[in-house]
């Protein structure tokens, strides 16, 4: 992985069709390892599910994060259960469920791999103010830690311990180099836009 911060522009983004609406990826490690091919650690993407009822593809050796962005859904886990999700909510389970949803939804999306942990979370910035986040992920399980963060509402600017401010509209998104889980990182994140509260939703992927 590249050793700079990465912005991916919403423009630059490149969205593909699947069984129930459409994906867009946003990264993928390593980098230049292909979704069908299945021979990556971890992705993450967005995706509009489209068709009131759909199924989703089986990724039998992967884990799913699933966060709601827009609408509602509910996912059905052939001979198991079934869990309703709202904006924001989020749920957790394998690729190789045979899994239905039904509703019509803009979600985020983590896939990862056997020997990765992530975590998905949302929250608010409100005008005029920032959030803060003094990260030491200091686990002895994992080498390597990644994050990233997703501009879902308004403008943020982001900044990374004594760096130049990152700024991020609508649908930007932005990888933050890999470190090691030992490593200190201050990161600052700024609401820029005058009107509106920020809502932003921020990734951790530890291998």
């Amino acid at each position: 992985m590249s050793h700079s911060i990465k912005i991916i522009k919403k423009h630059e983004q490149i969205t593909s069709a699947w069984s129930g609406g459409t994906t867009t990826e946003l990264a993928i490690y390593p980098e230049h390892a292909e979704y069908n091919k299945r021979n990556f650690l971890w992705r993450i993407s967005t995706a509009s599910i489209q068709d009131e009822q759909s199924l989703f593809t089986c990724l039998p050796e992967f884990w799913r994060k699933l966060m709601v962005i827009e609408g509602e859904v509910i996912l059905e886990y052939e001979g198991s259960h079934q869990v309703g999700l709202k904006p924001y909510e989020q749920e957790s389970f394998s690729g190789g469920w045979v899994t239905r949803s039904m509703g019509k939804v803009t979600d985020f999306n983590l896939i990862t791999a056997a020997g990765c942990q992530g975590e998905v979370e949302a929250f608010q910035i409100r005008r005029g103010e920032f959030h803060e986040l003094e990260d030491n992920v200091d686990n002895i399980e994992f080498m390597r830690v990644t994050e990233a963060f997703y501009c879902i509402r308004g403008r943020i600017g982001l900044k990374v311990n004594d760096g130049e401010s990152q700024c991020l509209e609508e649908g930007d998104f932005i990888l933050l180099p890999q470190r090691t889980t030992c490593q200190n990182v201050n990161i600052k994140i700024y609401n820029n836009h005058d009107k509106i509260t920020a809502h932003v939703i921020r990734v951790i992927i530890m291998n």
